[in-house]
Formats: C-alpha cells, structure tokens, sequence
C-alpha cells in the first residue's frame, strides 16, 4: 500500500471538493479555484469533508498513480487555503529586479533589461532589489515560473553571482593559481 496514498485529505472549513465526469476533481476555497484531472482508474471518495483516494489494483503503474492523484489534490487543498510562494535572490554588483506594473524587469548584467510577463493565477512581488518572490495558488505554475526567472542568470560557481532560490547553496569553486 502506498504509505502517501493511504493517508486521507482532510478538507478546511470553507474549501469544497467535487468530483465531476471524468475523474475531473474541482477544489474551492478562500484564494480561488483549481481543477485537475485524475486517472480513470484511480477512485476518488469525499465523506465529510475527509478526501480518500483508492487504487483498483496493486500492479505497479496503480501503485504509482495511488500516491500521485492523493498529492495533486492535497496540493490543490493547500493551495486553495495558503497559497505557494518562491522566494529568489539575485547576487551580483549591479543586478537587479523592479516590477513595472504586471511585468518583472531584470538588470542582471546582459547589454538589455529581461522582462518577463506575469501569467494568470501568477503574481511578482518584489520586496527589495535584490529579491523576487513569486506567489500562487498553482504549485506547479508557481515553481515553473520560478524556474524560468532563475535560468535568465543561472548562479556561476567561481563568484556567485546570478539568481538562484533563496535556500539554495551554491558550491563554489576555486580559481586558477599562477606558478
């Protein structure tokens, strides 16, 4: 048995959980809306605000989709009640990030400032010049986006500079030595 699986989603007051045609799974909360659609094989009961999910046998591609389809949708939960953020730091003399109205701006020391557009459910916040916080209710959507902002200036090892994640460590390396 899957041990993530096995394990019920208890839903918080004021979030609803339905579960249409087609193994389409729609939660609502206080931060909005999201859907997902599970597999077909994959049984979704919801019994007093307790979600269950069962898988129809042991072979190994149901035992995968058992504790897949019972994450996806407590990721949808908890996006729904808390929300998903990522926080990005940029290192680097002179690099840095402005929000200029729905786009963020990045100075990160190419001949051009990168602007990138915010998408829907997506949202930039940048509390100092030198940090970025992307915000969602989307798990997935909030780490691709944070993804794509770190790979316009990926952390270089000999000096540091770049964005990389706020609890990311860069391991650094040595310099060439003269005889």
């Amino acid at each position: 048995m899957s041990r993530i699986g096995k394990m019920p989603v208890v839903l918080p007051k004021g979030v609803t959980l339905t579960v249409s045609e087609g193994n389409l799974v729609t939660v609502k909360g206080p931060k909005g809306q999201l859907t997902q659609k599970i597999h077909k094989d994959i049984k979704v009961n919801v019994n007093d605000n307790v979600v269950t999910v069962e898988r129809p046998t042991n072979n190994k591609q149901h035992k995968a989709l058992h504790g897949l389809s019972r994450a996806l949708i407590y990721n949808m939960v908890e996006g729904v009640t808390n929300g998903y953020r990522k926080s990005l730091e940029i290192n680097g003399v002179g690099y840095r990030a402005q929000k200029q109205g729905k786009k963020l701006v990045l100075n990160v020391g190419y001949s051009h400032p990168v602007e990138i557009d915010e998408i829907d459910g997506i949202e930039f916040e940048v509390p100092a010049p030198n940090r970025i916080t992307v915000v969602g209710i989307d798990k997935q959507k909030v780490g691709e986006m944070a993804a794509r902002i770190r790979a316009v200036r990926k952390p270089e090892p000999y000096l540091g500079k770049g964005i990389k994640y706020e609890n990311e460590r860069i391991i650094r390396k040595e310099g060439k030595t003269g005889n």
